[in-house]
């Protein structure tokens, strides 16, 4: 048998629930975003001497069918797996056939569930070999740079891992990579790449489009976010760096719409102003979607983010009853939010706001409150996720003494009541979570804002109409009311 390749590795993003289900998964035809973080790591380690190949379980559907026939084609000497807490179970059982086929490769993990629970994952599942906790470049390369010596593993900071039967972790890394440094991910790592992957419904005007982080980290302390991979730091990409990145998408692959993916796209307001001057001074011919905190954004940021091609800023609102939020945000004032929409319809942009409903403390009245205020705001789109106390996040350690919860990970995707609040049913909580999307999307301004999308985003009613069975099918099912879930921004867990 021909021995392993120690200079190739094999990167794998796992489907997560429902595997066998993926090919009538809603959520998928109305959202699919590229494994970015895989893409950098397999750009990164390309740069460093090594043979990188990506394949996305969530988007290929040969996926199944190219996995062995690469084990056996390629011996990589690693395999590694980024997962969600959705997603991890999904990639033990894609390593446990790795594991069969070719046991003498080694299955390492990575993402924001593996980083949150830590080394003590290693001591159930035993097709797991290692784990990176933290950021992925730099560990994966020095991993690499072993060869397969298991001793040689005790140095790499960053890595938990197996010897001898004893889970060990050599602790976590002092030094982060400067993200100026870094090459752009291997987009073309990626089959179908930028075709295969498709921004939310009605979130953009024009295809090709595509998804770009260009910061990594938040500072905020939000009680329902997870940091576990990034921490508490706020890094990001100078402006130059970026603007290389987008003219390179646009280039290379077309792209003439750009969601950035970052969690606070406008924090350092500097960078931001340099940027949108960079792309007023050079168009690129492109239009982009971000997230942001309203309090950092004005009129006059919000005219220049305009001029430069701006279409929609995502807002998270969480709740609309202030006694509530302000149990799980700092800096937390509706009416400075109502003013920061305003604001920015004023300036000429879309809004999308952002709702969870379930929070610990959750009643029927602060969710009366929340339908309320939220629908009195002139938002464009409302995307409402439903509550899940991920690992990581600060409200896990105490979470059972705040309500029931139901801790199935293949169901703790955003899209599942998991978490019941005390002094609330499941069943009345899935009720009001489907009047709340009635209420908002049977209003006469939202329907004709769906009609002007006819012009604004024809691409999205096309998409539409293809899907319309399964659309129809999914709004009026007792899951949700209202369109498909926005995966890009409902997700507490990056």
């Amino acid at each position: 048998m021909p021995s392993l390749d120690y200079k190739r590795i094999l990167l794998v993003h796992p489907l997560g629930a429902g595997a066998g289900m993926a090919a009538s998964d809603i959520a998928r035809k109305a959202n699919l975003m590229p494994p970015l973080g895989l893409a950098c790591i397999a750009a990164y380690l390309e740069r460093e001497g090594f043979k990188a190949d990506l394949l996305d379980f969530n988007a290929d559907p040969d996926a199944a069918r190219l996995l062995p026939e690469y084990l056996r084609e390629h011996r990589p000497s690693l395999v590694g797996f980024s997962c969600t807490t959705a997603s991890f179970l999904d990639g033990i059982r894609l390593a446990a056939n790795i594991k069969t086929l070719q046991p003498e490769t080694r299955t390492v993990f990575g993402g924001p569930h593996v980083s949150a629970l830590g080394p003590a994952l290693l001591e159930k599942f035993t097709d797991m070999e290692a784990s990176v906790i933290g950021e992925g470049e730099a560990v994966m390369a020095e991993l690499m740079k072993t060869e397969g010596d298991a001793d040689a593993w005790a140095s790499v900071k960053g890595l938990a891992y197996r010897q001898d039967g004893q889970v060990r972790f050599n602790g976590f890394r002092t030094e982060q990579l400067p993200l100026d440094d870094l090459p752009f991910p291997a987009y073309e790592k990626l089959p179908g790449y930028p075709d295969r992957y498709t921004l939310p419904i009605f979130s953009y005007p024009r295809t090709p489009n595509a998804s770009c982080i260009s910061s990594r980290g938040c500072p905020y302390e939000c009680s329902y976010c997870d940091r576990s991979v990034f921490g508490r730091t706020f890094r990001f990409n100078s402006p130059g760096y970026v603007y290389e990145h987008m003219s390179y998408l646009r280039r290379r692959f077309g792209i003439r719409h750009l969601n950035f993916y970052d969690d606070q796209f406008t924090l350092h307001r500097g960078r931001v102003e340099e940027l949108m001057k960079k792309l007023i001074d050079r168009p690129l011919g492109m239009t982009f979607n971000c997230a942001a905190r309203a309090e950092k954004l004005d009129p006059a940021l919000l005219a220049l983010m305009k001029q430069a091609g701006a279409w929609m800023i995502s807002l998270g609102i969480e709740t609309g009853d202030p006694e509530l939020l302000s149990q799980h945000r700092k800096q937390s004032d509706l009416s400075m939010l109502r003013d920061k929409i305003r604001e920015i319809k004023r300036a000429g942009l879309r809004v999308k706001g952002l709702v969870m409903l379930g929070l610990p403390g959750e009643t029927e009245t602060s969710i009366r409150k929340s339908m309320d205020y939220v629908l009195s705001l002139p938002l464009n789109d409302l995307n409402i996720a439903k509550f899940t106390p991920f690992p990581g996040t600060p409200l896990y350690a105490g979470i059972h003494e705040r309500g029931r919860f139901d801790e199935n990970w293949e169901k703790m995707d955003c899209m599942h009541f998991l978490f019941v609040p005390e002094g609330i049913r499941l069943d009345r909580l899935q009720a009001l979570f489907q009047e709340f999307y009635k209420r908002h999307f049977t209003r006469t301004r939202i329907l004709l804002g769906y009609v002007a999308m006819l012009w604004q985003s024809p691409d999205s009613w096309l998409r539409f109409l293809k899907n319309l069975k399964a659309f129809l099918s999914f709004a009026f099912s007792n899951r949700r009311w209202g369109t498909p879930p926005d995966k890009s921004k409902s997700l507490q867990q990056n």
